[in-house]
């Protein structure tokens, strides 16, 4: 079984990768090491493929690279690549996500078709629906109304997706809702709030705390992600949340239990693009077999482990250093 993963190297894409060869399925990889990040992290979340025979990376830019050898042998597509974050396609940063998620895509589609692959699962976003008027939101019936230029992209990516499904390619597009657990982006707030706790710098909180989300562990996220790709029939887009929405305070709270003391936390303003909440109808998702399993408090405690493991290991690398 042989699946071409892009974004290989991310967050959820390195997850996604390892559970994926412990199934048995030959894992081609693609990364582009964009700047987003360093490459150095990207790197390391790949360590555990190193030297598995049933991986292969290939590093190339999907907006650009030949991508006929890639899909040679049909091979079923779990589409992750992407430039990801809110506030940075604001501006100038926009012609990076138009590059890095529409043209990247449409690219990857349109050879996914003249190569004849069966099926396309492909990152969409929860950023799709913005302030909704009702929640919890639901696919098809909830209008996609982005806050943010990356939210415009991920909703053209679904537009760009249905006109191929109409031309014979299998997609499907999941709407992941706040991913976190260990190996998050360094930009994001869970992580951020991980390293205040373990001696990084403090927590800059945007807003009052009471903005919320449908926070999603990364191992819930991957079982959702093989099941779209496998099951026998799916709808064109699906939301992936966790199913226990909860507002920033509560989230520094639980996290300053864990770490048995107060996470230092800094005030700042809100900023563009920032919704006040989100929270997903998993309806559909739960019809094909899957529901979440992950607490919040469990995966808290999963990716603050993550990061004093972490930090230990570069401390203990630096002095051996000296």
């Amino acid at each position: 079984m042989d699946v071409l993963v892009t974004g290989c190297a991310g967050f959820i894409g390195s997850h996604l990768s390892e559970r994926l060869i412990a199934d048995g399925w030959h894992v081609r990889g693609v990364d582009a090491f964009t700047d987003y990040y360093p490459e150095a992290d990207k790197r390391e979340n790949l360590r555990a493929l190193e030297g598995e025979a049933r991986f292969s990376l290939t590093v190339a830019d999907l907006a650009e690279a030949r991508l006929d050898d890639l899909l040679a042998d049909r091979p079923l597509i779990i589409h992750l690549a992407a430039q990801p974050g809110v506030r940075g396609s604001f501006g100038d940063g926009f012609g990076r996500y138009l590059h890095d998620n529409v043209r990247a895509t449409q690219r990857l589609l349109e050879a996914a078709r003249d190569a004849g692959c069966r099926r396309v699962v492909y990152a969409s976003s929860s950023s799709v629906y913005g302030d909704a008027e009702t929640y919890p939101t639901l696919e098809g019936v909830t209008p996609r109304s982005p806050r943010s230029p990356y939210g415009v992209t991920k909703a053209t990516c679904e537009d760009l997706a249905a006109i191929y499904a109409g031309m014979g390619v299998e997609t499907t597009g999941l709407r992941y809702f706040t991913v976190y657990g260990p190996r998050q982006r360094p930009d994001m707030a869970m992580r951020r709030l991980c390293e205040a706790a373990t001696g990084g710098p403090a927590f800059r909180l945007l807003g009052d705390g009471l903005q919320s989300r449908d926070f999603t562990h990364v191992s819930d996220v991957v079982e959702a992600t093989i099941l779209a790709a496998t099951a026998p029939a799916v709808p064109p887009v699906l939301n992936i949340g966790g199913g226990e929405e909860a507002t920033m305070l509560e989230v520094i709270s639980t996290l300053d239990e864990l770490n048995g003391a107060p996470i230092p936390v800094l005030r700042g303003d809100v900023q563009p693009g920032d919704v006040r909440r989100t929270g997903a109808d998993t309806t559909l998702m739960r019809g094909l077999g899957w529901a979440p399993r992950t607490s919040l408090r469990a995966g808290l405690a999963s990716e603050l482990a993550w990061v004093a493991r972490r930090n230990a290991n570069r401390g203990l690398a630096l002095a051996a250093s000296r």
